[in-house]
């Protein structure tokens, strides 16, 4: 028998992937649940497993090449003898008789989701059957340094080793890409802060005047989401706000591990506890109240393109644990291993070009979510109090960009003006 490999949906949004890699050839034997392939999505790189055991018998989409999600890529004849069918089978295909099939959003899988996880007291990532779990690049560069896999801890989702965790236990220094906050206001993709912290800048990505630089798979999703969002009837709402009890906490805790991030995504999750309206969304003329209360942050990819890092819970998580996540969230993005529900979740965005030396802007309103927040620089100000007496504080201005559909202007006034009081007067609060 024959068996068709389709291109999977690893996200709701996704419509179509592109092929990374192929970890198999035509002709190699395939086990049941092997990676033989490695797909980019709309945000992340993703191994794919065969379903079926066999013989890869041809490639039908070459490393490189994209394809429609459900469409036929490769086959896998069970036995050798029906190799030559399947590459008969395969012209066929090639000439107009396949057709996509339906696939449902992450039909396949990394290996380490289907296999049983690493158990905590062995060294080697594997799973039940003893084989080693790690990625495609992390197999080549073991070959190439002379490193054992089974020796290593891994790293990334489910224990699967990486890259990095090879060339860290070469000697070799890891060269992981930066990833930094976005710089623009872009559908669902924001990050951040109020004051300048230390952290890189993107690097600008190397291109030749003149020439055409086709999008990747993941400015591709950008694209379409914003043009979808623009569909979105949307208002804006803009706020001042002191940020003097807010920086003076910051200075406190961040030795222990704080990021301004972390302590402006529990702001927000706090508020929206109260202002349940403003974390839902609109769905077929209801609104979708969220169970949960999910910030969105968005992460710059160094080739283009961004992904969006969820805060997940971030209203009932305590400001260490939500510092922690938001590290291992961003250290994973940069090697494009996130799992979708770790950037495809988010219920409230939050955009910043504040550390740009930006006052204020206006933000896109993410797909499938009420309203996003534009944050601008936190600058020392001369400012009267009510007796008109003057003096200097550190301000910032924020503009909130809502569905108009399901929120009107008092009900994202209020939220900014408790956001607002949470910030000046009880920002010790959030790290209780």
């Amino acid at each position: 028998m024959i068996h068709d490999i389709f291109m999977p949906a690893l996200s709701s949004t996704m419509t179509e992937g592109k092929i990374v890699e192929w970890t198999k050839s035509p002709g190699d034997k395939v086990e049941k649940g092997e990676t033989v392939l490695v797909v980019e999505s709309d945000k992340a790189d993703m191994d794919v497993e065969s379903f079926n055991e066999g013989y890869l018998a041809v490639i039908m989409v070459e490393a490189g090449e994209e394809a429609p999600v459900g469409s036929a890529i490769a086959l896998i004849a069970e036995t050798e003898a029906e190799i030559d069918e399947a590459k008969k089978q395969a012209e066929s295909l090639k000439g107009g008789a396949s057709k996509p099939q339906e696939v449902a959003p992450v039909a396949v899988t990394a290996p380490a989701a289907v296999a049983a996880t690493t158990a905590s007291t062995t060294k080697a990532s594997s799973n039940g059957s003893g084989r080693t779990i790690a990625s495609p690049r992390a197999k080549k560069l073991a070959k190439q340094l002379g490193v054992d896999l089974k020796s290593l801890q891994g790293s990334g989702p489910y224990g699967r080793i990486t890259a990095g965790d090879v060339e860290q236990a070469s000697g070799k220094a890891v060269t992981a890409p930066v990833a930094t906050p976005m710089t623009a206001s872009i559908a669902s993709t924001p990050t951040p802060t109020i004051t300048p912290i230390a952290t890189p800048a993107t690097a600008p990505i190397s291109v030749t005047p003149g020439e055409t630089v086709p999008l990747n798979t993941l400015q591709k999703a950008v694209v379409q989401n914003m043009m979808a969002s623009l569909q979105v009837p949307t208002f804006h709402v803009a706020y001042t706000i002191t940020t003097d009890s807010l920086d003076k906490l910051y200075k406190q805790i961040k030795p222990k591990g704080v990021t301004m991030t972390a302590l402006l995504a529990k702001a927000i999750a706090v508020t929206l506890k109260n202002h349940p309206v403003v974390n839902a969304s609109y769905t077929a003329d209801a609104i979708s109240y969220n169970s949960e209360i999910n910030v969105a942050v968005a992460v710059a990819m160094p080739d283009g393109g961004l992904i969006t890092p969820v805060l997940r819970n971030a209203d009932s998580m305590d400001i260490y644990s939500l510092s922690r996540s938001w590290k291992d969230l961003v250290n994973r993005s940069r090697s494009k291993q996130l799992k979708p529900e770790e950037y495809s979740t988010g219920t409230f965005t939050l955009s910043n070009l504040g550390m740009f030396g930006v006052d204020n802007f206006d933000a896109i309103l993410p797909q499938g979510q009420g309203s996003i927040l534009a944050v601008g620089g936190s600058k020392p100000q001369l400012v009267a109090d009510d007796s008109g007496m003057m003096g200097v504080k550190r301000q910032m201005k924020v503009n909130i960009t809502s569905d108009h559909r399901i929120i009107y202007g008092a009900q994202a006034a209020a939220f900014l003006k408790d956001l607002a009081l949470l910030i000046e007067t009880n920002a010790q609060s959030l790290t209780l």
